[in-house]
Protein backbone atom coordinates (compact mmCIF):
# COMPACT_ATOMS: atom_id res chain seq x y z
CA UNK A 1 0.00 0.00 0.00
CA UNK A 2 1.24 3.48 -1.18
CA UNK A 3 1.55 6.39 1.48
CA UNK A 4 -1.06 8.12 -0.51
CA UNK A 5 -3.72 5.50 -0.62
CA UNK A 6 -2.95 4.66 3.06
CA UNK A 7 -3.85 8.68 3.74
CA UNK A 8 -7.03 8.50 1.21
CA UNK A 9 -7.65 5.53 3.05
CA UNK A 10 -7.45 7.29 6.51
CA UNK A 11 -9.27 10.81 5.46
CA UNK A 12 -12.21 8.51 3.81
CA UNK A 13 -12.69 6.45 7.23
CA UNK A 14 -12.09 10.21 9.42
CA UNK A 15 -14.76 11.58 6.82
CA UNK A 16 -17.48 8.55 7.41
CA UNK A 17 -17.33 8.51 11.68
CA UNK A 18 -17.70 12.25 11.27
CA UNK A 19 -20.82 11.81 9.76
CA UNK A 20 -21.71 8.92 11.68
CA UNK A 21 -21.36 11.27 14.44
CA UNK A 22 -23.76 13.25 13.44
CA UNK A 23 -27.31 12.75 14.65
CA UNK A 24 -30.19 14.24 13.51
CA UNK A 25 -33.49 14.28 16.17
CA UNK A 26 -36.30 14.35 15.09
CA UNK A 27 -38.95 16.74 17.08
CA UNK A 28 -42.87 16.87 17.05
CA UNK A 29 -44.66 19.26 18.73
CA UNK A 30 -47.54 21.56 18.72
CA UNK A 31 -47.61 24.71 16.77
CA UNK A 32 -48.89 27.42 19.72
CA UNK A 33 -46.48 30.41 19.79
CA UNK A 34 -43.94 29.12 22.75
CA UNK A 35 -43.09 26.38 20.30
CA UNK A 36 -42.71 27.93 17.29
CA UNK A 37 -40.32 30.55 19.71
CA UNK A 38 -38.40 27.58 20.81
CA UNK A 39 -37.93 26.52 16.76
CA UNK A 40 -36.18 30.44 15.92
CA UNK A 41 -34.03 29.91 18.70
CA UNK A 42 -31.94 26.42 18.42
CA UNK A 43 -29.26 28.05 16.60
CA UNK A 44 -27.94 28.62 20.24
CA UNK A 45 -28.74 24.87 20.93
CA UNK A 46 -26.25 23.78 17.67
CA UNK A 47 -23.63 26.11 18.70
CA UNK A 48 -23.73 24.33 22.18
CA UNK A 49 -24.36 20.73 20.15
CA UNK A 50 -22.56 20.65 16.70
CA UNK A 51 -23.18 17.04 16.29
CA UNK A 52 -26.73 17.29 16.46
CA UNK A 53 -29.03 18.41 13.53
CA UNK A 54 -32.92 19.29 14.61
CA UNK A 55 -35.37 18.18 12.27
CA UNK A 56 -39.22 19.79 13.18
CA UNK A 57 -42.66 18.02 12.62
CA UNK A 58 -45.33 20.69 13.95
CA UNK A 59 -48.94 20.08 14.11
CA UNK A 60 -52.08 21.00 15.42
CA UNK A 61 -53.36 19.69 18.70
CA UNK A 62 -55.66 17.44 17.91
CA UNK A 63 -53.41 15.92 14.91
CA UNK A 64 -50.15 15.99 17.20
CA UNK A 65 -51.86 13.89 19.86
CA UNK A 66 -53.42 11.32 16.95
CA UNK A 67 -49.81 11.29 15.79
CA UNK A 68 -47.95 10.70 18.74
CA UNK A 69 -50.17 8.60 20.38
CA UNK A 70 -50.33 6.04 17.87
CA UNK A 71 -46.66 6.32 17.03
CA UNK A 72 -45.48 5.56 20.27
CA UNK A 73 -48.62 2.61 20.98
CA UNK A 74 -46.98 0.78 17.81
CA UNK A 75 -43.28 1.71 18.69
CA UNK A 76 -43.21 2.98 14.95
CA UNK A 77 -39.96 5.02 16.50
CA UNK A 78 -41.03 8.05 13.93
CA UNK A 79 -39.96 10.70 16.88
CA UNK A 80 -36.94 11.37 19.12
CA UNK A 81 -38.73 14.18 21.37
CA UNK A 82 -42.37 14.14 21.76
CA UNK A 83 -44.33 16.88 22.78
CA UNK A 84 -46.94 15.35 25.07
CA UNK A 85 -49.00 16.69 27.94
CA UNK A 86 -50.05 16.22 31.88
CA UNK A 87 -51.79 13.35 30.90
CA UNK A 88 -50.01 11.54 28.75
CA UNK A 89 -46.75 11.22 30.61
CA UNK A 90 -47.72 9.24 34.01
CA UNK A 91 -49.59 6.86 31.63
CA UNK A 92 -46.65 6.15 29.04
CA UNK A 93 -44.36 5.70 31.93
CA UNK A 94 -46.00 3.39 33.35
CA UNK A 95 -46.63 1.34 30.04
CA UNK A 96 -42.33 1.66 29.72
CA UNK A 97 -43.33 4.11 26.97
CA UNK A 98 -40.71 7.17 27.66
CA UNK A 99 -37.32 7.25 28.79
CA UNK A 100 -36.66 8.79 32.61
CA UNK A 101 -34.62 11.40 32.26
CA UNK A 102 -31.99 10.97 35.05
CA UNK A 103 -28.70 12.94 33.17
CA UNK A 104 -30.36 16.32 32.53
CA UNK A 105 -27.20 17.88 33.72
CA UNK A 106 -25.90 19.26 37.45
CA UNK A 107 -26.66 22.73 36.20
CA UNK A 108 -30.29 21.57 35.52
CA UNK A 109 -31.59 21.98 38.65
CA UNK A 110 -34.92 19.58 38.99
CA UNK A 111 -35.87 21.03 42.56
CA UNK A 112 -36.29 24.67 40.69
CA UNK A 113 -39.66 23.15 39.07
CA UNK A 114 -42.81 24.07 40.39
CA UNK A 115 -44.37 21.17 42.62
CA UNK A 116 -47.80 21.14 41.36
CA UNK A 117 -46.24 20.74 37.52
CA UNK A 118 -43.46 18.11 38.61
CA UNK A 119 -45.57 16.02 40.09
CA UNK A 120 -48.00 15.07 37.46
CA UNK A 121 -44.73 14.29 35.13
CA UNK A 122 -43.37 12.12 37.99
CA UNK A 123 -43.92 8.27 38.12
CA UNK A 124 -42.28 6.52 41.14
CA UNK A 125 -39.80 9.03 41.91
CA UNK A 126 -38.67 9.40 38.56
CA UNK A 127 -38.99 12.60 36.36
CA UNK A 128 -40.20 11.69 32.49
CA UNK A 129 -41.23 14.78 30.58
CA UNK A 130 -39.68 18.28 31.38
CA UNK A 131 -42.17 20.86 31.19
CA UNK A 132 -41.66 23.31 28.62
CA UNK A 133 -44.16 25.44 29.61
CA UNK A 134 -47.24 25.33 32.47
CA UNK A 135 -50.48 26.54 32.88
CA UNK A 136 -53.67 26.98 34.84
CA UNK A 137 -56.76 28.78 33.33
CA UNK A 138 -57.80 32.35 34.43
CA UNK A 139 -59.74 35.33 32.85
CA UNK A 140 -58.36 37.97 30.12
CA UNK A 141 -60.10 40.63 29.58
CA UNK A 142 -60.69 43.95 27.92
CA UNK A 143 -60.46 47.12 30.90
CA UNK A 144 -61.84 49.29 28.35
CA UNK A 145 -65.25 47.49 27.56
CA UNK A 146 -65.57 47.05 30.97
CA UNK A 147 -64.86 50.70 32.46
CA UNK A 148 -67.37 51.99 28.90
CA UNK A 149 -70.10 49.23 30.69
CA UNK A 150 -69.55 50.65 34.42
CA UNK A 151 -67.94 47.17 35.23
CA UNK A 152 -65.54 46.11 38.04
CA UNK A 153 -63.91 42.67 37.41
CA UNK A 154 -63.46 41.00 41.28
CA UNK A 155 -60.33 38.87 41.50
CA UNK A 156 -62.25 35.89 41.94
CA UNK A 157 -65.33 36.43 40.33
CA UNK A 158 -68.45 33.97 39.65
CA UNK A 159 -70.04 32.28 36.35
CA UNK A 160 -73.25 34.67 37.38
CA UNK A 161 -70.81 37.99 36.83
CA UNK A 162 -69.07 36.74 33.89
CA UNK A 163 -72.25 35.88 32.34
CA UNK A 164 -74.04 39.19 32.87
CA UNK A 165 -71.02 41.22 32.04
CA UNK A 166 -70.53 39.24 28.72
CA UNK A 167 -74.09 40.16 27.66
CA UNK A 168 -73.06 43.76 28.98
CA UNK A 169 -70.35 44.36 26.38
CA UNK A 170 -71.20 42.65 23.49
CA UNK A 171 -71.82 44.97 20.25
CA UNK A 172 -72.27 42.26 17.61
CA UNK A 173 -72.47 45.17 15.03
CA UNK A 174 -69.00 46.57 15.74
CA UNK A 175 -68.09 42.64 16.23
CA UNK A 176 -66.75 42.73 19.64
CA UNK A 177 -67.94 39.49 21.62
CA UNK A 178 -68.29 39.64 25.28
CA UNK A 179 -66.87 36.33 25.76
CA UNK A 180 -65.00 33.59 23.70
CA UNK A 181 -64.34 30.12 24.83
CA UNK A 182 -63.60 26.93 23.26
CA UNK A 183 -66.07 25.24 21.11
CA UNK A 184 -63.70 22.64 18.43
CA UNK A 185 -63.86 19.24 19.85
CA UNK A 186 -61.11 17.48 21.30
CA UNK A 187 -60.82 15.71 24.58
CA UNK A 188 -58.11 18.17 25.30
CA UNK A 189 -60.02 21.22 23.37
CA UNK A 190 -63.82 22.01 24.09
CA UNK A 191 -63.32 19.17 27.18
CA UNK A 192 -60.17 20.70 28.34
CA UNK A 193 -62.64 24.01 29.02
CA UNK A 194 -66.08 22.00 29.64
CA UNK A 195 -64.45 19.88 32.32
CA UNK A 196 -62.83 22.21 34.52
CA UNK A 197 -66.21 24.31 34.14
CA UNK A 198 -67.80 21.61 35.28
CA UNK A 199 -66.03 20.86 38.29
CA UNK A 200 -67.09 24.20 40.05
CA UNK A 201 -70.51 23.66 38.98
CA UNK A 202 -70.31 20.45 41.43
CA UNK A 203 -70.08 17.88 37.94
CA UNK A 204 -67.89 14.87 37.15
CA UNK A 205 -67.27 12.65 35.15
CA UNK A 206 -67.55 9.25 37.06
CA UNK A 207 -69.29 8.09 40.13
CA UNK A 208 -67.26 6.09 43.01
CA UNK A 209 -67.86 3.15 40.89
CA UNK A 210 -66.81 4.50 37.48
CA UNK A 211 -70.45 5.22 36.07
CA UNK A 212 -70.58 8.38 33.91
CA UNK A 213 -72.57 11.32 35.11
CA UNK A 214 -73.95 13.02 32.12
CA UNK A 215 -77.79 11.97 33.33
CA UNK A 216 -77.09 13.98 36.06
CA UNK A 217 -78.20 17.33 36.78
CA UNK A 218 -75.12 19.40 37.28
CA UNK A 219 -73.57 18.52 33.78
CA UNK A 220 -77.28 19.44 32.28
CA UNK A 221 -76.50 23.17 34.28
CA UNK A 222 -72.92 23.40 33.13
CA UNK A 223 -73.83 22.77 29.35
CA UNK A 224 -77.04 24.83 29.48
CA UNK A 225 -74.93 27.97 31.03
CA UNK A 226 -72.34 27.49 28.22
CA UNK A 227 -74.55 26.80 25.36
CA UNK A 228 -76.72 30.21 26.45
CA UNK A 229 -73.92 32.36 27.39
CA UNK A 230 -72.10 31.67 24.02
CA UNK A 231 -75.38 31.90 21.81
CA UNK A 232 -76.09 35.40 23.54
CA UNK A 233 -72.43 36.78 23.64
CA UNK A 234 -70.20 34.35 21.89
CA UNK A 235 -68.72 35.12 18.42
CA UNK A 236 -69.88 33.34 15.29
CA UNK A 237 -68.93 30.00 14.11
CA UNK A 238 -67.57 29.29 18.47
CA UNK A 239 -67.90 25.52 17.98
CA UNK A 240 -64.81 25.68 15.43
CA UNK A 241 -62.99 27.38 17.95
CA UNK A 242 -60.19 26.09 19.76
CA UNK A 243 -57.28 27.73 22.01
CA UNK A 244 -55.18 29.59 18.54
CA UNK A 245 -58.72 30.24 17.27
CA UNK A 246 -59.61 32.27 19.92
CA UNK A 247 -56.18 33.53 20.42
CA UNK A 248 -56.78 35.40 17.28
CA UNK A 249 -59.98 36.83 18.24
CA UNK A 250 -58.88 38.09 21.45
CA UNK A 251 -56.31 39.86 19.81
CA UNK A 252 -57.66 41.38 17.20
CA UNK A 253 -60.10 43.07 19.26
CA UNK A 254 -63.27 40.98 18.82
CA UNK A 255 -63.60 39.58 22.40
CA UNK A 256 -64.37 41.26 25.62
CA UNK A 257 -63.17 38.39 27.56
CA UNK A 258 -61.93 35.29 27.37
CA UNK A 259 -61.69 32.12 29.79
CA UNK A 260 -58.28 29.82 28.76
CA UNK A 261 -55.18 28.73 29.45
CA UNK A 262 -52.62 31.03 31.54
CA UNK A 263 -49.80 30.73 28.86
CA UNK A 264 -51.92 32.93 26.79
CA UNK A 265 -51.09 36.28 28.73
CA UNK A 266 -48.06 37.39 27.02
CA UNK A 267 -49.45 36.80 23.58
CA UNK A 268 -52.47 39.12 24.38
CA UNK A 269 -50.01 41.42 26.55
CA UNK A 270 -47.46 41.67 23.41
CA UNK A 271 -48.00 44.69 21.91
CA UNK A 272 -46.12 43.06 18.42
CA UNK A 273 -49.18 40.67 18.42
CA UNK A 274 -52.33 42.10 20.07
CA UNK A 275 -54.11 45.08 19.15
CA UNK A 276 -55.18 44.90 22.45
CA UNK A 277 -52.31 44.77 24.48
CA UNK A 278 -52.24 47.68 26.55
CA UNK A 279 -56.14 46.87 27.98
CA UNK A 280 -56.02 43.47 28.85
CA UNK A 281 -56.45 42.54 32.88
CA UNK A 282 -56.36 39.26 34.43
CA UNK A 283 -58.51 37.39 36.78
CA UNK A 284 -59.07 34.36 38.23
CA UNK A 285 -61.13 31.52 36.69
CA UNK A 286 -65.05 31.90 37.44
CA UNK A 287 -66.21 29.60 40.40
CA UNK A 288 -70.23 28.98 41.46
CA UNK A 289 -69.26 29.24 45.27
CA UNK A 290 -69.49 25.46 45.67
CA UNK A 291 -65.12 25.77 46.38
CA UNK A 292 -64.12 24.85 43.00
CA UNK A 293 -63.00 27.36 40.20
CA UNK A 294 -62.78 26.32 36.68
CA UNK A 295 -59.15 26.10 35.83
CA UNK A 296 -57.08 23.12 35.02
CA UNK A 297 -53.42 22.12 35.49
CA UNK A 298 -51.33 21.25 32.54
CA UNK A 299 -47.81 21.66 31.18
CA UNK A 300 -47.05 20.42 27.36
CA UNK A 301 -43.74 19.13 28.26
CA UNK A 302 -40.95 17.72 26.25
CA UNK A 303 -40.66 13.93 26.37
CA UNK A 304 -38.19 10.47 24.70
CA UNK A 305 -39.76 7.81 23.77
CA UNK A 306 -38.35 3.75 24.78
CA UNK A 307 -37.72 3.52 20.85
CA UNK A 308 -35.35 5.88 20.08
CA UNK A 309 -31.90 4.98 19.25
CA UNK A 310 -31.05 8.74 20.23
CA UNK A 311 -32.01 8.92 23.42
CA UNK A 312 -28.34 10.54 24.45
CA UNK A 313 -28.82 13.37 22.49
CA UNK A 314 -32.74 13.90 22.64
CA UNK A 315 -31.99 13.88 25.95
CA UNK A 316 -29.08 16.94 25.62
CA UNK A 317 -31.81 18.79 23.54
CA UNK A 318 -34.66 18.45 26.29
CA UNK A 319 -32.39 19.71 29.11
CA UNK A 320 -31.46 22.73 26.82
CA UNK A 321 -35.31 23.33 26.09
CA UNK A 322 -36.12 23.42 29.22
CA UNK A 323 -33.83 24.87 31.36
CA UNK A 324 -33.07 28.36 32.99
CA UNK A 325 -30.24 29.05 30.48
CA UNK A 326 -33.35 29.11 27.62
CA UNK A 327 -35.45 31.25 29.85
CA UNK A 328 -32.78 33.70 30.31
CA UNK A 329 -32.05 33.24 26.01
CA UNK A 330 -35.85 34.12 25.45
CA UNK A 331 -35.50 37.25 27.82
CA UNK A 332 -32.93 38.30 25.89
CA UNK A 333 -34.02 37.95 22.66
CA UNK A 334 -37.94 38.67 23.00
CA UNK A 335 -38.30 40.04 26.42
CA UNK A 336 -39.06 38.61 29.73
CA UNK A 337 -42.98 39.21 29.08
CA UNK A 338 -42.34 36.04 26.76
CA UNK A 339 -40.25 33.72 29.54
CA UNK A 340 -42.13 30.36 29.17
CA UNK A 341 -43.95 30.70 31.89
CA UNK A 342 -45.34 28.17 34.37
CA UNK A 343 -42.81 25.53 35.05
CA UNK A 344 -40.20 27.06 37.50
CA UNK A 345 -39.90 29.10 41.08
CA UNK A 346 -36.91 30.95 40.07
CA UNK A 347 -38.99 32.80 37.04
CA UNK A 348 -41.81 33.79 39.59
CA UNK A 349 -38.93 35.29 42.29
CA UNK A 350 -37.42 37.27 39.69
CA UNK A 351 -38.10 40.87 39.88
CA UNK A 352 -37.86 41.97 36.15
CA UNK A 353 -40.40 39.10 35.11
CA UNK A 354 -42.80 40.34 37.67
CA UNK A 355 -42.75 43.43 36.45
CA UNK A 356 -42.54 42.58 32.86
CA UNK A 357 -45.69 40.26 33.51
CA UNK A 358 -48.99 41.73 35.13
CA UNK A 359 -50.34 38.63 35.12
CA UNK A 360 -47.32 36.66 36.93
CA UNK A 361 -49.20 36.21 40.39
CA UNK A 362 -52.40 35.53 38.68
CA UNK A 363 -50.75 32.74 36.64
CA UNK A 364 -49.21 31.42 40.20
CA UNK A 365 -51.93 31.23 42.23
CA UNK A 366 -54.09 29.82 39.30
CA UNK A 367 -51.71 26.76 38.63
CA UNK A 368 -51.20 26.55 42.62
CA UNK A 369 -54.75 26.34 43.41
CA UNK A 370 -55.46 22.83 41.18
CA UNK A 371 -55.63 20.10 42.74
CA UNK A 372 -55.36 16.99 40.63
CA UNK A 373 -56.19 14.41 43.31
CA UNK A 374 -59.57 16.32 44.29
CA UNK A 375 -60.56 18.08 41.23
CA UNK A 376 -64.06 18.01 42.44
CA UNK A 377 -66.94 18.78 44.77
CA UNK A 378 -68.31 14.82 45.27
CA UNK A 379 -65.71 11.98 45.53
CA UNK A 380 -64.32 10.64 42.10
CA UNK A 381 -62.02 7.52 41.66
CA UNK A 382 -59.71 9.24 38.94
CA UNK A 383 -56.94 12.17 39.24
CA UNK A 384 -57.12 15.15 36.92
CA UNK A 385 -58.96 18.51 36.40
CA UNK A 386 -59.50 18.45 33.11
CA UNK A 387 -59.14 15.58 31.99
CA UNK A 388 -59.25 11.66 33.61
CA UNK A 389 -56.11 9.82 33.87
CA UNK A 390 -56.84 6.76 32.19
CA UNK A 391 -55.80 5.40 29.39
CA UNK A 392 -59.68 5.06 27.55
CA UNK A 393 -59.88 9.10 28.32
CA UNK A 394 -58.82 10.06 25.06
CA UNK A 395 -61.10 8.11 22.56
CA UNK A 396 -64.56 9.19 25.02
CA UNK A 397 -63.14 12.61 25.96
CA UNK A 398 -63.36 13.62 21.99
CA UNK A 399 -66.44 11.55 21.31
CA UNK A 400 -68.32 13.43 23.76
CA UNK A 401 -66.31 16.72 22.24
CA UNK A 402 -67.49 16.32 19.32
CA UNK A 403 -71.78 16.10 21.12
CA UNK A 404 -71.25 18.97 23.03
CA UNK A 405 -69.77 21.09 19.97
CA UNK A 406 -72.75 20.11 17.64
CA UNK A 407 -75.02 21.01 20.64
CA UNK A 408 -73.05 24.73 20.59
CA UNK A 409 -73.49 25.03 17.38
CA UNK A 410 -77.04 23.78 16.90
CA UNK A 411 -77.53 20.78 15.38
CA UNK A 412 -78.53 19.15 18.18
CA UNK A 413 -80.02 19.92 21.83
CA UNK A 414 -78.25 20.08 25.20
CA UNK A 415 -80.50 17.17 25.91
CA UNK A 416 -79.62 15.08 23.12
CA UNK A 417 -75.90 15.85 23.21
CA UNK A 418 -75.80 14.48 27.01
CA UNK A 419 -78.43 11.40 26.22
CA UNK A 420 -75.47 10.30 23.68
CA UNK A 421 -72.80 11.26 25.98
CA UNK A 422 -74.49 9.10 28.80
CA UNK A 423 -74.61 6.43 26.14
CA UNK A 424 -70.99 6.22 24.54
CA UNK A 425 -69.36 6.60 27.93
CA UNK A 426 -71.31 3.87 29.31
CA UNK A 427 -70.87 1.62 26.82
CA UNK A 428 -66.79 2.67 26.49
CA UNK A 429 -66.25 2.01 30.17
CA UNK A 430 -68.20 -1.28 30.10
CA UNK A 431 -66.13 -2.72 27.59
CA UNK A 432 -63.10 -1.78 29.36
CA UNK A 433 -63.87 -3.35 31.88
CA UNK A 434 -64.70 -0.59 34.87
CA UNK A 435 -68.50 -1.00 35.07
CA UNK A 436 -68.70 -4.45 36.35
Amino acid sequence: MTLRTFLLGACSALAFAGMASAETLTIATVNNGDMIRMQKLTDDFKAKNPGIDLEWVTLEENVLRQKVTTDIATKGGQYDVLTIGTYEVPIWAKQGWLVPLDNLGANYDVDDLLPAIRSGLTLDGKLYAAPFYGESSMVMYRKDLFDAAGLKMPDAPTWDFIADAARKITNKDKEVYGICLRGKAGWGENMAFLTAMSNSFGARWFDEKWKPQFDQPEWKDTLDFYVKLMKDAGPPGASSNGFNENLALFQTGKCGMWIDATVAASFVSNPKESTVADKVGFALAPDKGLGKRGNWLWAWSLAIPAGSQKAEAAEKFVAWATSKDYTNLVAEKEGWLNAPPGTRSSLYANAEYQKAAPFAKTTLDSINSADPSKPTVKPVPYVGVQFVAIPEFQGIGTAVGQQFSAALAGQISVDQALQSAQQLATREMTKAGYIK
